[in-house]
């Protein structure tokens, strides 16, 4: 895989989480450009700016890390008009707002499409690495999986999407996260899917699976999910639980670490 080999070019102790780790800080960046990660005619603008911060605060919160600042780069087409610049703007703050994120500067630059990458700062006290896992450690996911990707394929069909669809309104699990941090021992959030995420994880920590029952790729081949995968103490369970049902967090417990190999069975969604 392409995307593989040129990280492998850069042997760096801070690459391989959500975002890199330094003395306390989380710094991590995510691109949302059109025609790779959307399509000017599924989204309005407030929409692409929203989906846009939530992706990047995912990865803050996938690390157990509270996101404080935001640098904003955005290239937008010269067709662009001012209400949709404000639509972009609208979306950035509110998401910002809805955080506790300041804005603190950037880039604009012009480009014949609408291009997004921004960069969070994050503070952590306690931060949730996908090293940690250890044999016989249980796997759960959050939430409900395989939506995104039914309504991707709703949206190439050229439907369209309810306005609570997950694939423009992102739910991250910051609440679940904070009250079960003691909890955790590994973890990460499903961008690319559960299969090819697990696959991030087996290789960090050099583990593989017994799965307690069969998943279909409909569900766990489904990328830009935004949930949480998560890996813990089996002597964690019942509190784990516990504090899932406390936050409201549906959590679903679907395999052990083992000795052996995994690989992922899902087409990459990266080249």
């Amino acid at each position: 895989m392409k995307e593989s080999y040129f990280i492998s070019q850069f042997n760096n102790k801070h690459i391989g989480d959500d975002g890199a780790l330094i003395d306390g800080k989380v710094y991590s960046k995510d691109a949302f450009f059109q025609d790779v990660h959307f399509k000017i005619e599924w989204m309005n603008h407030y929409q692409i700016a929203t989906k846009a911060m939530m992706i990047n605060i995912s990865d803050a919160i996938a690390m157990n890390a509270k996101p404080k600042y935001a640098l904003l780069s955005v290239a937008m087409p010269n067709n662009i008009t001012k209400a949709q610049m404000r639509e972009l703007a609208s979306g950035f703050k509110d998401v910002a707002s809805k955080f506790g994120i300041e804005i603190i500067g950037g880039d604009t630059i012009s480009n014949t499409k609408l291009d997004i990458t921004i960069t969070i700062i994050s503070h952590t006290k306690k931060p949730l690495l996908r090293s940690g896992m250890k044999n016989g450690y249980l796997l759960a996911y959050t939430g409900n999986l395989g939506k995104s990707k039914k309504d991707l394929q709703l949206l190439f069909n050229l439907g369209k999407l309810h306005k609570k669809s997950k694939f423009v309104n992102i739910q991250l699990r910051d609440k679940f996260i904070h009250a079960s941090q003691r909890f955790l021992s590994s973890g990460m959030d499903i961008s690319d899917g559960l299969f090819s995420d697990l696959g991030k994880l087996s290789q960090v920590n050099n583990l593989g699976y017994k799965f307690y029952k069969k998943l279909s790729n409909n569900l766990a081949c489904s990328g830009e999910e935004y949930e949480m995968l998560v890996a813990f103490d089996k002597r964690n369970k019942k509190a784990l639980i516990r504090r899932a049902e406390q936050t409201r967090t549906p959590l679903n417990i679907f395999a052990k670490a083992s000795r052996g190999r995994y690989s992922a069975k899902c087409k990459q969604h990266h080249f």
